[in-house]
C-alpha cells in the first residue's frame, strides 16, 4: 500500500514539475516579447524626436507603408541632408546596427524591425514600427500596413498573426 502511496505521490511532483517547466518556458517567451515591444517604443521615439527637431522638412522623412525602412532593406548611405542621415540611421537602428555579435550580427533590434513613416495631412504623420512577434495572437488592424505579410509562415504564424506593431501620431508645427 505504501509503495502505491509512493508512485502516485511521484506521478503528482512530476506533473508540477513539468507545469513549472511550461511555466519558466512562458515566461521567457513574454519577456522576450516585452523586450522587443520596449526596443519599438525606443526607435519609435527617436524617429519622432528627429522629425520634430527639424520641422521645415518633415514630409522628407515620409517612407509610406509599401516601402519601409529596417530589416531586409538596404539602408540608403546618403546623408546629404538632415532628413536622409536621419532616416539611414533609423534603418541602420531597425536592423540592430546598436549591437553586433559575432561575425558583424546585427543583433540590437526587434526580429525583423521594419519602419513606416506615413503622410496624414495637415503637418501630421503616422509613425509606425513592425516587427516578428514570438508566437501567434491576434492580428493589428488592417489600418496599419506597415509589414503586412511581412512575418506569416515562420512558428506556425499565417494573416498576421506574428506580426507586432506600435504607431504614433507625431503632429509638427509650421514654422
Amino acid at each position: 500500500m505504501t509503495l502505491i502511496e509512493l508512485l502516485i505521490s511521484i506521478l503528482i511532483i512530476s506533473l508540477g514539475l513539468l507545469g513549472l517547466a511550461k511555466l519558466q518556458m512562458r515566461m521567457q517567451l513574454s519577456d522576450m516579447e516585452s523586450y522587443q515591444r520596449a526596443q519599438a517604443l525606443l526607435l519609435l521615439n527617436d524617429i519622432s524626436s528627429r522629425m520634430t527637431a527639424n520641422p521645415n522638412n518633415a514630409s522628407g522623412y515620409v517612407t509610406g507603408a509599401s516601402s519601409p525602412v529596417g530589416s531586409g532593406m538596404t539602408c540608403s548611405t546618403t546623408t546629404g541632408t538632415r532628413q536622409q542621415a536621419d532616416i539611414a540611421d533609423w534603418c541602420n537602428s531597425l536592423q540592430g546596427a546598436a549591437e553586433v555579435g559575432g561575425g558583424n550580427v546585427k543583433a540590437g533590434a526587434m526580429l525583423g524591425g521594419r519602419g513606416c513613416i506615413q503622410s496624414l495631412g495637415s503637418n501630421q504623420y503616422m509613425i509606425t514600427v513592425a516587427w516578428q512577434g514570438m508566437s501567434p495572437v491576434s492580428a493589428p488592424p488592417s489600418s496599419v500596413a506597415c509589414g503586412t505579410g511581412s512575418y506569416d509562415g515562420s512558428s506556425g504564424c499565417s494573416n498576421d498573426l506574428c506580426r507586432r506593431v506600435v504607431t504614433t501620431v507625431v503632429r509638427v508645427a509650421t514654422l
